[in-house]
C-alpha cells in the first residue's frame, strides 16, 4: 500500500517540492556545463601525469566533446520512450561515476575511456533538465524557471576555467573531477525525492538507421571542427574525409527520414515557424556567447600579461551581470514583448563584441570588465524569451525532442564559432605579422627608435620581432571580435519574424 501511495504523494505540486526540484535541476545542469570547460585549464598538468604528448592529451577533450554531441540526439528518444525521471537519474549517476573514475585514472587510455563515459552519460542533462522544469511548472511560470535553468547553462562555462585553475593550483588536477561528487550526489538525491514519476511512450519505435546516420554526421563534423586547426584544415586528407563523410551521412539521414513513417527525429517540429527561427537564433547565440570565452583569456594572458587567475577574475564579471540579467528576464517575459527583449539582448551582445574589437595591447582592465558586463546582460535577455517562445507553440510530447534539438544547435554553434575564430586568428596573425615586418627595414629609423632598438643589433632584432608578433596578434583578435559582432547583428531580423500571440503566458485564475 505504501508503494502505491508514493507516486501520488510525490506528485503533489507544492511550492516547496518545486523549489527543491528547481535547485536539483540547476545543480544537474551546472554539473555538465562546468565540466565542459573546467578540464581545459588542468590539461597541461594532466599531460605530465599521464605521460602523454600534447596531441595525445587533446583526445581527453576531443573524446568528451564528440561523444556528447553524438549522444545528445539520443537523449530525446530515451526521455520520450522511458520517461524523464529515470533518464535524468541514470545520467547524473553515470556522469558522477565517470568523474570519479577520471580523477583516479593512471594512464591516457583510462582517462579517455572514462571521459567517454562522462560524455555519454551527461549528454542528456542539459536538454532534459529544461523540459523537466517546463512540465513541472505551470505555463505562467515558464519564464522564471527558464531563467533559473539558464543560469546553469551560461554561468557554467564562465565558472569552469576559474574553478579549474584554482583547484589545480591549490590541490591537484584530479580535484577538477572530484569536485563533481558532492554536486552529483545532491542533484541525484534532490531529483529522486522531488521529481514525479512519468510513463514513457512504449509505442515509440527506435529508428536505428536514422540514429546511426545522424550520429556519424554529428560525430564526424564535430571531429573535423575539433582537429581542423591542428591539422591545417582542408590541407589535410583527414579533415577533407571527415567533412565529406559528415555531409554524406547527413544527406542520407535527411533522405531516410523523409521516407520513414516514424523517423528518429520528428520532422513535424520543423513545420513550426517559431521553433525553426529559434534554432537559427540559438545557433547564433552559441557562436556569440561561447567563442569570446575562448578568445578573451588568451588575449589577456598572452598579450597583456595577466596571470590565469587575474584573467579569470576579469572575465568573471560577465557571469555576475548574466545572473542579474537572468532574474530580470524571467520577470519581464510576459510583461514586455519577447521580441523586444530578444532584440535588446542580441543588440547588447553585438555591441559588446564591437567593444572587444576595439581592444588594444594597452586596453585597461576597466574596459575589459565593461565589455564583459554588457555581454553578460545580452545573453540572458536573448536566451530566456527565446526558450519560452520556442516551446510556446509546441505540444507537451514534442518538448522533449525540441529541447534536445535546441541544445544540440547551440552546442554546434559554439563549436563552429570557436573553430572558425581560432582558424581566423591564426591565419590573420600570420598575414599581419608579414605585413608589419615589411615596414621594419634598416632605414625605418623612427620605428626602431620607438621601441628603443637599433638596426643590426641581435638583441634589438629579437625585441622587434617579439613586438611585431604581439601587435599582429592584437590586430587579429580585434578582427575576430568585429566579425562575431557582425554575425550576431545578422540575427536581429529573424527575431522580428517570431509569433508571440500564442506564446504570451496566461495568468492563472488565482493570479
Amino acid at each position: 500500500m505504501n508503494a502505491s501511495l508514493a507516486p501520488a504523494a510525490a506528485a503533489a505540486p507544492t511550492d516547496s517540492r518545486r523549489l527543491l526540484l528547481s535547485l536539483a535541476i540547476v545543480l544537474a545542469t551546472m554539473l555538465y556545463t562546468i565540466d565542459s570547460t573546467i578540464v581545459n585549464v588542468a590539461l597541461p598538468h594532466m599531460q605530465g601525469t599521464l605521460q602523454a604528448t600534447q596531441d595525445q592529451a587533446a583526445w581527453i577533450l576531443t573524446s568528451y566533446i564528440v561523444v556528447s554531441a553524438v549522444m545528445t540526439p539520443l537523449a530525446g528518444w530515451l526521455g520520450t520512450r522511458y520517461g524523464l525521471r529515470p533518464v535524468m537519474l541514470w545520467s547524473i549517476a553515470g556522469f558522477t561515476l565517470g568523474s570519479m573514475l577520471c580523477g583516479l585514472a593512471t594512464d591516457l587510455g583510462q582517462m579517455v575511456g572514462f571521459r567517454i563515459l562522462q560524455g555519454a552519460s551527461g549528454a542528456a542533462l542539459v536538454p532534459l533538465a529544461q523540459v523537466v522544469l517546463l512540465q513541472e511548472f505551470p505555463r505562467e511560470q515558464h519564464a522564471k524557471v527558464t531563467a533559473m535553468w539558464g543560469m546553469g547553462v551560461l554561468l557554467g562555462p564562465v565558472i569552469g576555467p576559474t574553478l579549474g585553475g584554482w583547484l589545480t593550483d591549490e590541490y591537484s588536477w584530479r580535484w577538477a573531477f572530484y569536485i563533481n561528487l558532492p554536486v552529483g550526489v545532491l542533484s541525484f538525491v534532490g531529483l529522486l525525492a522531488t521529481m514525479r514519476r512519468g510513463d514513457g511512450d512504449a509505442r515509440r519505435p527506435f529508428d536505428l538507421t536514422g540514429f546511426i546516420l545522424l550520429s556519424l554526421a554529428i560525430g564526424l563534423f564535430q571531429l573535423m571542427l575539433d582537429r581542423g586547426q591542428g591539422e591545417d584544415w582542408f590541407e589535410s586528407t583527414e579533415i577533407v574525409a571527415e567533412a565529406f563523410f559528415a555531409a554524406l551521412c547527413f544527406y542520407m539521414f535527411i533522405a531516410h527520414s523523409l521516407t520513414r513513417q516514424r523517423p528518429f527525429v520528428d520532422l513535424q517540429l520543423f513545420r513550426d515557424r517559431n521553433f525553426v527561427l529559434a534554432l537559427i537564433v540559438m545557433f547564433a547565440i552559441g557562436v556569440a556567447i561561447f567563442s569570446p570565452t575562448v578568445l578573451l583569456p588568451g588575449f589577456l594572458q598572452q598579450l597583456q600579461g595577466y596571470s590565469p587567475t587575474q584573467a579569470g577574475w576579469l572575465t568573471a564579471a560577465r557571469g555576475v551581470s548574466a545572473m542579474l540579467a537572468m532574474l530580470a528576464a524571467g520577470r519581464l517575459v510576459g510583461r514586455v514583448d519577447p521580441r523586444l527583449l530578444m532584440a535588446t539582448g542580441v543588440g547588447a551582445t553585438a555591441v559588446s563584441l564591437w567593444m572587444m574589437g576595439q581592444f588594444t595591447l594597452d586596453t585597461s582592465a576597466a574596459q575589459v570588465v565593461a565589455a564583459g558586463l554588457l555581454q553578460g546582460c545580452g545573453a540572458p535577455l536573448t536566451f530566456v524569451p527565446l526558450s519560452v517562445v520556442a516551446f510556446g507553440t509546441l505540444s507537451g510530447p514534442q518538448r522533449t525532442e525540441a529541447g534536445v534539438l535546441l541544445t544540440l544547435t547551440r552546442n554546434i554553434g559554439a563549436s563552429v564559432g570557436i573553430s572558425a575564430s581560432m582558424a581566423l586568428l591564426a591565419r590573420s596573425t600570420q598575414i599581419n605579422q608579414a605585413y608589419l615586418t615589411e615596414h621594419f627595414t634598416p632605414y625605418a629609423a623612427l620605428r626602431w627608435a620607438a621601441i628603443a632598438a637599433q638596426p643590426g643589433d641581435p638583441g634589438s632584432s629579437a625585441r622587434v620581432l617579439g613586438e611585431i608578433g604581439r601587435q599582429a596578434a592584437g590586430i587579429s583578435y580585434a578582427n575576430d571580435f568585429y566579425i562575431m559582432a557582425a554575425a550576431t547583428a545578422l540575427a536581429l531580423p529573424l527575431v522580428l519574424l517570431l509569433r508571440i500571440d500564442s506564446t504570451r503566458p496566461q495568468r492563472s485564475a488565482s493570479g
